[in-house]
């Protein structure tokens, strides 16, 4: 099994949404100042020295509001009355966007709240903020006080008794009940500091040094709401209000701004990541194909940002409850330069490791498509497959407007890369597009065109406006042998435009599991203050059929490790339905669908006795167990029980796989890390030998291949040493 795989295999968590959020804290937070006040290192607390200033919109807020406010009326996608109706879900959607863990207002403040339950819709028809900077500064008071209370309790050491309660703490608390006054919420910070505690004691750290270390993060976090800005509570608001119409409408401050564009243009030397806030902590959301983060094979998407530090002896510095941007500026760098990162696992608060990556800026030529030569034992016969990985949807537009002949695009290297399989002499090809979260429409568009010799590729829908249909006319097409697309849940907007069409068309087979289901495109909209990111349009396959929400299902399903449920478009809130416009007009290149049951029964009949997709399986049910858990024990010895149970479970599990395999068995899950680093290692140089699923795609195809002609399929297994080169 490939190293890439495996390594996601050790912990797999949620993806949100691909957008940077705003996050509550100082606009204007001195990087600089927020280091200093890290490394002070005694844990007493005078409260008296931070006071919270009440904020109060800038003059050219309310225009700015105004002009939002008719943006969104205008030209988003959907149409939406102001009333009261709406009124009520700005007011819902800004508490949760404030205090979406239910841990900082009280039931009182919420009752008293709904006195701007329908008048939310009034105040933004006449720019009146005044309802939403009342509600802010409340929230701030209850911040500053939640973070005096944890200081005061933190001026007493922990004891070995505090590691002894049979408490627990609920982890998802966003439909839970407000809590019932000052004494509730006591009990919860008081839960909620000996999780983090806890968890910093079961990664080894003594208790005199977790005693500093949260002194530390609740100072600097009390330090940031002192220099909460009215940019910020604007912008929550205004967020708040655009993310009823959809979550990729958003508005980004003047900074936000600055960091998005920064991001759109790759032009930013750093890791290559995009991170969200969310509950005090900075997670990943996507890797950058190529980039530095995703070369270390170390991290992943819904992995948490604990400490950052600069060089590779520079100390770490706790960002647990800092704002987006800040952590932003810390992990970015020049070229060259080393920044480490202690992460941790979503679903796993007992561990954290730390990466060192070296910043570099992302070249286009890393991000390129690939090619491998997949040679598979069919009953005693070699037979050839090609395997195109295509990371992301890339054109160079520089070069293709200057006129250069050589200019880089997906579809370009493709097509060369077809020709060197063709003179492999293989006979199907399959396009990986497993994480490929989209790119370029136009390279979407002309790389299902090399497949088909011509006709529409995928529609587009305006608000209130006909649908615009891309189309093929070019009559050549580069490959006109069996064809199979690989995806799962990360594969997203371009990757579902190109795979939607190939299996509209029953030109290939498509396989994985039901991709992300962003059907939705957005444009940036200039403001008088910040920019408005507003989704326009719906893509709509050729078929007729919205991408949105649904996505692309495949024909044979593999497993998928990522949670469907908190991973997609549809695990978003608010996010745009699925619905169905006119179809175009193309013609069918086989049948393939009366081919899928035999093909289905066929696949079934092979994995069932293969030993990697029995730990595959086996995975997917152990984390679907996984995230039915509500609570998480505050007994160290319970917490050690369940590790030493689930270390124990997985050891059993690789060798399980191992035994199968005819591989030596491992002493220890730290002989498996050990093991890893070194196959990661050597894949710098060489691709890994072995992927199931890719395996598998190539066998699904073979069996496509002799139904084609009309042959009955043969039983098929999947030899040991069928490889990839």
């Amino acid at each position: 099994m490939s190293t890439v795989l495996r390594t996601v295999l050790l912990s797999v968590g949620a993806l949100g949404a691909w957008t940077l959020l705003p996050s509550v804290g100082g606009a204007d937070a001195d990087v600089s100042d927020t280091a200093a006040v890290a490394t002070v290192s005694e844990p007493s607390f005078d409260p008296t020295q931070f006071v919270w200033d009440s904020v109060k919109p800038l003059d050219i807020h309310p225009r700015t509001s105004l002009t939002i406010l008719e943006q969104l009326r205008h030209n988003h996608f959907l149409e939406k009355s102001i009333d009261d109706s709406l009124s009520s879900r700005v007011l819902e959607k800004y508490l949760d966007t404030l205090d979406g863990s239910r841990s900082y207002f009280t039931a009182e403040d919420i009752a008293d709240f709904e006195r701007y339950r329908t008048k939310l819709d009034d105040a933004l028809k006449r720019g009146n903020l005044q309802p939403a900077y009342q509600i802010f500064n409340r929230y701030q008071n209850r911040v500053v006080e939640r973070l005096e209370f944890l200081l005061r309790h933190l001026e007493k050491p922990f004891t070995e008794a505090d590691f002894l309660t049979d408490a627990s703490l609920e982890l998802d608390r966003s439909e839970a009940p407000w809590p019932d006054g000052i004494a509730a919420l006591d009990d919860l910070w008081e839960r909620r500091l000996i999780a983090a505690a806890l968890a910093m004691k079961l990664n080894g750290k003594p208790l005199p040094e977790i005693r500093e270390l949260l002194t530390k993060r609740y100072k600097n976090r009390l330090k940031q709401t002192k220099q909460t800005k009215s940019e910020d509570a604007f912008a929550l608001y205004i967020n708040s209000f655009a993310a009823i119409y959809d979550p990729h409408t958003q508005y980004f401050s003047p900074r936000t701004s600055q960091n998005f564009n920064i991001n759109m243009s790759l032009s930013l030397e750093g890791i290559g990541a995009v991170l969200r806030s969310e509950d005090d902590y900075t997670s990943i959301v996507r890797l950058v194909p190529a980039g530095p983060a995703d070369k270390t094979g170390l991290i992943k998407p819904s992995d948490r940002i604990l400490s950052v530090g600069q060089g590779a002896d520079g100390p770490l510095i706790d960002v647990v409850g800092w704002r987006l941007d800040d952590v932003v500026e810390m992990i970015r760098g020049p070229k060259g330069s080393v920044v480490k990162l202690e992460v941790q696992a979503e679903d796993d608060a007992a561990a954290s490791r730390t990466i060192q990556i070296t910043r570099d800026a992302v070249q286009l030529e890393e991000q390129a498509a690939k090619k491998k030569l997949l040679t598979l034992n069919d009953n005693g016969v070699t037979r050839k497959i090609g395997v195109i990985e295509v990371p992301t949807f890339y054109i160079d537009f520089k070069a293709s407007q200057r006129g250069d002949p050589n200019y880089k695009s997906t579809t370009r290297d493709v097509a060369k890369l077809i020709d060197e399989l063709k003179a492999d002499g293989v006979e199907g090809i399959v396009i990986d597009l497993r994480n490929n979260g989209g790119g370029s429409l136009q390279e979407a568009d002309s790389l299902t065109g090399l497949f088909i010799k011509s006709g529409p590729t995928v529609q587009v829908k305006a608000a209130r406006r006909r649908a615009n249909v891309y189309e093929d006319r070019d009559e050549k097409v580069a490959w006109d042998g069996p064809l199979a697309v690989l995806v799962n849940r990360l594969s997203a907007s371009a990757s579902e435009i190109f795979a939607g069409a190939i299996q509209d068309y029953e030109r290939g087979v498509v396989l994985g599991s039901q991709t992300f289901g962003k059907g939705t495109v957005q444009t940036l909209i200039p403001l008088n203050r910040g920019q408005l990111k507003i989704t326009a349009a719906k893509f709509y396959r050729i078929s007729g059929e919205s991408t949105q929400h649904q996505g692309v299902i495949p024909d044979i399903a593999f497993p998928e490790l990522y949670d469907a449920e908190r991973i997609g478009e549809s695990s978003l809130d608010d996010a745009l339905p699925w619905d169905q416009i006119q179809p175009a007009i193309y013609p069918r290149y086989s049948s393939i669908q009366p081919l899928v049951t035999q093909l289905s029964t066929e696949h079934d009949r092979r994995v069932a006795g293969d030993p990697d997709f029995e730990y595959l399986n086996a995975l997917v049910a152990r984390n679907e167990a996984n995230a039915k858990r509500t609570h998480i024990s505050l007994n160290e010895k319970q917490r050690i029980a369940e590790k030493e149970a689930d270390d124990a479970w997985r050891l059993d599990l690789e060798n399980r796989l191992r035994k199968a395999k005819g591989e030596e068995p491992l002493a220890s899950l730290d002989e498996l890390e050990d093991e890893l680093e070194a196959e990661q290692e050597a894949d710098e140089e060489e691709p890994a030998i072995e992927d199931p699923l890719l395996r598998e795609s190539g066998f699904v195809l073979l069996d496509y291949m002799q139904l084609q002609r009309g042959v009955t399929l043969a039983e098929r297994t999947a030899p040991k040493d069928s490889a990839t080169n």
